[in-house]
């Protein structure tokens, strides 16, 4: 029996490449933000990232730099939620129908959509689904009303009266809020998903925002919120928009969610913080492990059993649409924790682009961003220019994303993997990507030194007959095979054979 089209993830979602924006620090508009007050006082751009500070990034300067992103590559945004909200990360929403008039209103998004739309663009957008801020209307509803509020069965409350701002008793044991929210934050209410009026008004966000122009769904904390909630949701928006992506917050093993009937993919943080152990190559900073995450210094064998793992977990459909990441605004950034090496980040930038899945990064890759531990990780972006870089990245990754728009292969091919040895033991890796056209046979092989002071052999003669292409480093391009590898480096070649 087939699998209903449905079902499937959509198709665009194998080519994208996507830019993850924390909007608050992204950058200011051009276009001021409407202030009929002129009352608002924002931090000094740049300032240290804090838990509780506004630094005035807009949607409007998310056009400024639509430019930026395509010279990057960039074919898809992902928003941090920009929808009301009184934190400047906006998991704390109030009002779901309306875009924080801090970003610029509806319609800085409006003038968004199109901005995108005339670029060939897509957007997806964080729904924050599991649970609201205070302010939300429904639970100040409760908060004023009490029991007797028609919108009490909208969360679970276990004592009357609420207490939504729980001080220390005088023996220091925090009290309770008197409701669920999410771990223990009385700022997050926690919706009731089996009240049918609760599920409705969600369903209806979700279809809204599709209707509006958005092309898919990033689902924050989605293991949280009961999985037939997670049904319903795909059945309205894949009804809305057959071809919206569904991304779930899902951190390690998902299949009880891609089984076609909830998400596309997920997060896919076992690939990432697996080719950070890997390229770090022991030297990986300490200290920032999750339970029952792959992370840690890898060796060749043990990065290529979490991917394998991984792999295997899933369907070839679901691997190739899974979103790919180094880092986001939830952990240290990638070149935090590889201790400021960017030849090592640059490793795990071809590994990004050349596994199963779609790539994201996360704002300021491309210049260098090390942030540690949220808020860190959640810093402004030096728009003055390379004087306040960490590292020029752009044209980089601006190559390796070329490479996979310009090879079918990166996107929709099979994958194999292979441990190289050399003088410092295993200390390279072999990536193959293979599809069939009628007349080629169109491999991508990646191979990729690890070893900071090792130059590694590039023996190919055991491999399958055939002429071999340089595609990438761009300098490199069309030009002689190598010989051998300097350390930290990668080279991705093409073997062309005709078919008989």
């Amino acid at each position: 029996m087939s699998t209903p089209a449905l079902a499937l993830p959509p198709r665009w979602a194998r080519q994208a490449v996507v830019y993850q924006i924390f909007p608050d620090r992204f950058r200011r508009g051009s276009v001021a933000t409407e202030d009929p007050l002129g009352s608002r006082r924002f931090e000094p751009w740049g300032s240290p990232p804090s838990a509780r500070g506004f630094q005035g990034g807009d949607l409007h300067g998310v056009i400024d730099a639509l430019d930026h992103l395509q010279d990057l590559g960039v074919t898809c945004l992902s928003l941090n939620p920009i929808f009301s909200s009184a934190a400047n990360h906006r998991y704390h929403t109030y009002d779901y129908l309306q875009v924080d008039p801090l970003l610029g209103g509806n319609c800085a998004f409006d003038a968004l959509v199109s901005a995108l739309k005339r670029r060939g663009m897509r957007l997806v957008l964080d729904g924050v689904f599991n649970h609201c801020g205070r302010g939300f209307w429904a639970f100040h509803h409760l908060l004023e009303n009490g029991a007797s509020s028609p919108y009490a069965d909208w969360f679970t409350i276990d004592a009357w009266p609420l207490n939504p701002y729980p001080r220390p008793s005088a023996r220091g044991a925090a009290r309770t809020a008197g409701y669920h929210c999410w771990w223990n934050d009385a700022a997050l209410p926690k919706f009731n998903h089996a009240n049918p009026e609760v599920r409705d008004y969600l369903l209806a966000v979700g279809e809204h925002w599709l209707q509006r122009g958005i092309d898919g769904w990033r689902l924050d904390v989605a293991d949280e919120v009961p999985s037939d909630f997670w049904m319903a949701f795909r059945r309205r928006i894949r009804q809305t928009n057959p071809e919206a992506w569904i991304i779930g917050e899902v951190w390690g093993d998902a299949r009880s969610w891609l089984q076609g009937d909830q998400f596309d993919g997920v997060m896919n943080y076992r690939f990432g913080w697996s080719s950070l152990g890997w390229v770090a190559n022991g030297q990986l900073k300490p200290g920032h492990g999750r339970r029952s995450m792959p992370y840690g210094n890898l060796d060749g064998s043990a990065y290529l059993q979490v991917l394998q793992e991984t792999l295997g977990w899933y369907g070839e459909a679901v691997n190739l649409a899974q979103l790919n990441l180094l880092d986001s605004h939830d952990v240290p950034r990638a070149l935090h924790m590889l201790q400021g090496d960017v030849n090592a980040l640059k490793l795990a930038l071809v590994l990004l682009f050349c596994l199963p899945g779609a790539p994201c990064l996360y704002y300021g890759t491309e210049v260098g961003l090390q942030g540690g531990e949220e808020p860190a990780c959640r810093e402004a972006f030096p728009w003055d220019g390379p004087s306040g870089w960490g590292a020029d990245l752009r044209g980089f990754i601006a190559s390796l994303a070329a490479l996979r728009h310009n090879h079918d292969a990166l996107c929709n091919g099979a994958l194999q993997l292979e441990v190289l040895q050399g003088s410092e033991g295993d200390q390279g890796l072999r990536l193959l990507r293979h599809s069939h056209g009628e007349a080629i046979d169109a491999s991508i092989t990646a191979v990729i030194n690890r070893s900071r002071h090792a130059p590694l052999q590039l023996d190919l003669s055991q491999r399958n007959q055939g002429s071999w292409v340089v595609l990438w480093p761009p300098e490199h391009r069309d030009g002689p095979l190598p010989k051998q590898l300097a350390p930290q480096s990668a080279v991705v070649l093409q073997r062309r054979t005709a078919q008989p």
